[in-house]
């Protein structure tokens, strides 16, 4: 039976041996685990690349990385239609959430992306700003019907 407490009174010591040397920092290694983690959150920190900013201060995306059906609908606004909704595409888009930088009323206009599988228009979106319909000053796209926008850099070329 002495044989059985011992055990028992080691096991609970290795336990308390290994939670002590995590609280203190030592890994396996014999590191100082604050040192490992620096060293990881270095490297970390300079391979990682963040996500390019617009003026604007929105992140900037590629035609390219948006959904296909993205581009005939730049297409459309730049040769001015027509639209697969005409009464809801290229009517004034109010900002209302302020997410896009404040401007004067009716600078944003607002089209549709189709959504595939939806019978409705969908929650994508391409806003555009500017005094010209045809030739907008910015792009934006939201692809959860204006919770989030990045910046179309490369909608015009």
């Amino acid at each position: 039976m002495q044989r059985s407490g011992n055990k028992k009174i080691t096991g609970v010591l290795g336990v308390a041996l290994i939670a002590a040397a995590t609280w203190l920092g030592i890994n396996a290694s014999g590191e100082d685990q604050a040192d490992t983690t620096r060293a990881t959150a270095t490297t970390t920190a300079t391979t990682s690349v963040a996500p390019q900013r617009t003026i604007s201060g929105l992140p900037a995306c590629s035609l390219e990385s948006l959904p296909d059906q993205t581009e005939p609908v730049v297409e459309d606004i730049l040769t001015g239609g027509p639209f697969a909704y005409p009464d809801n595409d290229g009517t004034r888009f109010g900002n209302y959430e302020g997410i896009l930088p404040e401007e004067p009323a009716g600078y944003y206009r607002e089209y549709t992306v189709d959504t595939p599988g939806l019978n409705h228009r969908g929650p994508l979106r391409i806003v555009t700003g500017g005094s010209e319909d045809t030739d907008p000053d910015v792009w934006y796209f939201t692809g959860d019907h204006y919770e989030s926008f990045c910046e179309i850099t490369d909608a015009e070329g």
